[in-house]
């Protein structure tokens, strides 16, 4: 068994736009992506996030009570 090649791939992608068609797999796609980069940004900085929004909370709530 050997590492997939070029050929192989192009033909799995063909086979995904017959079955799927281009703009459900473009929508796959940019799914996935999101989901990639979210999942990154949680790992960066969770308690970075957290101080930020924390602070925008407060600031909401005040400009709520006015």
């Amino acid at each position: 068994m050997g590492s997939i090649g070029w050929t192989e791939i192009l033909v799995i992608a063909l086979i995904g736009v017959v079955l799927f068609g281009g703009r459900r797999l473009a929508d796959a796609g940019r799914g996935l992506g999101e989901a990639i980069r979210n999942f990154r940004e949680g790992m960066r900085g969770d308690s970075d996030s957290g101080k930020s929004n924390s602070g925008d909370d407060v600031k909401s709530n005040r400009n709520d009570r006015a």
